[in-house]
């Protein structure tokens, strides 16, 4: 009798330890590993969403997300992800600390052991090279649906008018 029960803890031990074994790669799906901020201007912070797909068959709870340190803040939905939808996971940061940065961002899945990683990078600049290089820059292309034309007046002068 104690054989049949060892026998049967050890069989349900290993059945729970295969159903942990599950990679996130295997469950969800994110839109991308890694974003870029490029330059950002310090003591502003900013904000991106990571969108996540569940590729798997049965809905798809996010446990928990954690920065790999205080300046990354993730939030997550609260509801499942049913199979075949998406859902986005907020990342901010708070861009205090001057230079370039690196950050993990960690998404644990209900089910599954190891957490899906993500990354944030980019460089906070000070207030001044960031005016400068903001106003320096000029897009290369209009923006779509801006469409300028010319119209003359009576008075001969021209005067132009903006279409959107």
């Amino acid at each position: 009798m104690r054989k049949l029960l060892l026998l049967a803890a050890v069989l349900v031990g290993s059945l729970a330890g295969n159903a942990q074994d599950k990679k996130a790669e295997e469950v969800i799906k994110v839109n991308t590993e890694a974003y870029s901020f490029g330059k950002i201007k310090q003591g502003v912070p900013v904000t991106t969403y990571f969108e996540v797909t569940n590729i798997s068959d049965k809905p798809v709870v996010i446990e928990n997300a954690w920065g790999s340190c205080g300046c990354t803040t993730p939030e997550v939905p609260k509801e499942p992800i049913a199979p075949g939808q998406t859902t986005k996971v907020k990342v901010a940061y708070n861009a205090a600390a001057m230079g370039a940065f690196n950050k993990d961002v960690y998404i644990k899945l209900a089910g599954v052991s190891a957490p899906k990683n993500v990354k944030i990078n980019g460089e906070v600049v000070d207030a001044a090279s960031f005016d400068k290089s903001a106003t320096s820059a000029k897009p290369a292309v209009k923006p779509a649906g801006e469409v300028k034309t010319k119209v003359k007046t009576e008075n001969s002068k021209t005067k132009v008018k903006a279409k959107a």
